[in-house]
C-alpha cells in the first residue's frame, strides 16, 4: 500500500467517523488540545486551468495549444496552455496576438459553469485536509494546515495527498507552495510549475528563510507591478536580498510608507490569517489574468462572460438576485469591491450585466488601475416581501425570452456556444457558433 493511501484512509475515517487510529475522539478542526498549532500554510494552484479543463474534456486537444478566450476584435486571452505558452502566448494578451504567435492553436471560449463546478470539487477535496481554507479564485487558496499535521504528515506529505487527489479525482494538475505564511506559500507555488511542490525552509536557525528569499527578483513582490518595478530598480532594488539590506528610513523616503511593508515580506514576515469565507447566499464567477489588462473594454468584455454564465447558474436555481457586487484587484495587489442593489430583484443577465458594466466603468472613471482579477457575485434575493408583478412590461418579456434560448442553447452546445454581443442592451445574442469554432 502506497503512504497515500494510508492518509487517505484516515482523511475518510475523520469525515465520518470523528475518531484517530486509536479509537479516540478527534478535537474539532483536527486540532490537539491545549497545544497551539504551528503555522504551516499551504497555496494550492490548478496549472493552467481553464485550458486544462477544455484539455481534459476533449482528448483530441491534450498536447495541442489551447487558447481560452473570445475572438472579438477585443478579445484577450483567458487562459492558454502550456504547450500555447512555449510559443510566447500568455493570459492578458490580445487574442490576435496570440493567434499570430501560434496561428495552429485552438480556441475555446470559457465554459464558466464547467470550471465553476470543478473549482468547487477541488475545494472540497482541500477541506478535506484543513476546514480552513481560502479561496482566492476559482483555481487556487490557501490551506491553513497546522492543526491536521499531527493527524497527516508535515507539508509535504499532505501536498503530495492534495496532488494525488486531485489528479485521481478531477483529472487535473496542482502545483502546491508551503511556506510559514501565506506570501511565501504563494511565491514557493510558482518555483516547480506545473504539477510541482516548492517547500520554504523554516527558519532555524534565524535568517535562513531570509537567506532563502534573497535571490528573488523584486518583481515577484506583492506590490510591485510593471507601473513601479522602475522605481525600484532606480533605487538599486532588484532582488528581495536588496530591500532586506536597505534601512527602514530610506524605504520610506525612497519608495514610500508602503515599500515598509514589503520590506517585510522580503524577509519571509507575514502575519496575516486564512479566512474562511462562510457566506455561500450567492453565486458568482471571477477570473485572475497572468498580467495586468489595461484595456477598459477588454475587462469588460470578461465581465460580460462571468455575468452571462453566473445569471444561467441563478436560474438555474430558480432564484433572482437584488445585489450586484464587482471584484476588482489591480496589478498592485489592491482589491475593491463596487456593489449595487436593484430596484427589484431579477433574474435578467442584462439587467445585470447593465449594472456591472456600469459598476466598473465607474470605478474606472474615478482610479483606473491595469486589472489584475475581475469577478461578480450576485446575493440571492429572499421570496419574502417580493411582490409578483402583476403586469409585466413587454421589454422584461423579451428578455427572458432571450434569456431562456440562450439557456437552451448553452445547454445543447455547452455554455461557450452563446454570447452578448459587446455593449448590447437590447438583449439579443450573438449567433450560436459550434463548439470547436
Amino acid at each position: 500500500m502506497e503512504p497515500t493511501e494510508g492518509l487517505e484512509r484516515r482523511v475518510d475515517g475523520i469525515r465520518k467517523h470523528g475518531f484517530d487510529l486509536h479509537g479516540k475522539r478527534l478535537p474539532r478542526c483536527g486540532t490537539v488540545v491545549g497545544v497551539a498549532p504551528a503555522r504551516l500554510i499551504l497555496h494550492a494552484d490548478l496549472d493552467a486551468f481553464f485550458a486544462s479543463v477544455e484539455q481534459l474534456d476533449d482528448p483530441s486537444l491534450r498536447g495541442r495549444p489551447v487558447l481560452v478566450g473570445g475572438k472579438s476584435s477585443r478579445s484577450v486571452v483567458a487562459a492558454a496552455s502550456y504547450e500555447a505558452r512555449a510559443f510566447g502566448c500568455r493570459s492578458a494578451m490580445p487574442m490576435a496576438r496570440a493567434l499570430a504567435l501560434c496561428p495552429h492553436a485552438h480556441v475555446a471560449r470559457p465554459r464558466f459553469d464547467r470550471y465553476s463546478e470543478l473549482s468547487e470539487r477541488f475545494m472540497g477535496i482541500l477541506r478535506d485536509c484543513t476546514p480552513v481554507v481560502e479561496a482566492l479564485s476559482v483555481d487556487e487558496a490557501f490551506m491553513d494546515c497546522g492543526g491536521s499535521v499531527r493527524l497527516l504528515g508535515d507539508g509535504p506529505t499532505i501536498a503530495d495527498l492534495v496532488r494525488r487527489r486531485v489528479r485521481e479525482d478531477l483529472g487535473l494538475a496542482v502545483s502546491v507552495g508551503i511556506g510559514p505564511n501565506k506570501f511565501v506559500a504563494k511565491l514557493a507555488t510558482d518555483m516547480n510549475k506545473p504539477d510541482g511542490v516548492t517547500a520554504a525552509p523554516g527558519d532555524d536557525p534565524p535568517g535562513t528563510l531570509a537567506r532563502w528569499l534573497a535571490p528573488q527578483p523584486i518583481e515577484r513582490m506583492w506590490g510591485v507591478g510593471p507601473r513601479t518595478v522602475g522605481r525600484f530598480h532606480a533605487a538599486g532594488v532588484r532582488t528581495f536580498g536588496d530591500l532586506q539590506s536597505m534601512p527602514e528610513e530610506r524605504v520610506a523616503a525612497t519608495l514610500g510608507d508602503h515599500a515598509l511593508a514589503m520590506r517585510e515580506r522580503a524577509f519571509g514576515r507575514d502575519e496575516r490569517p486564512v479566512h474562511v469565507d462562510h457566506d455561500r447566499k450567492g453565486v458568482g464567477h471571477e477570473t485572475t489574468f497572468a498580467e495586468d489588462l489595461d484595456d477598459h473594454e477588454a475587462v469588460i468584455e470578461a465581465l460580460a462572460v462571468l455575468v452571462e454564465s453566473a445569471c444561467r447558474r441563478l436560474r438555474g436555481a430558480g432564484a433572482r438576485t437584488r445585489r450586484i457586487t464587482v471584484k476588482i484587484r489591480t496589478g498592485d495587489f489592491e482589491t475593491v469591491t463596487r456593489s449595487a442593489t436593484l430596484p427589484e430583484a431579477t433574474d435578467s443577465t442584462i439587467a445585470v450585466l447593465r449594472s456591472a458594466r456600469e459598476l466598473f466603468r465607474r470605478w474606472a472613471r474615478e482610479s483606473f488601475e491595469p486589472v489584475r482579477l475581475v469577478g461578480v457575485r450576485l446575493e440571492v434575493a429572499s421570496a419574502e416581501g417580493e411582490p409578483a408583478s402583476l403586469f409585466a412590461d413587454a421589454a422584461s418579456e423579451r428578455q427572458r425570452a432571450v434569456d431562456s434560448v440562450a439557456d437552451r442553447v448553452a445547454e445543447r452546445f455547452g455554455p461557450g456556444a452563446i454570447t452578448r454581443a459587446p455593449g448590447a442592451s437590447t438583449g439579443r445574442p450573438s449567433r450560436p457558433r459550434s463548439r470547436g469554432s
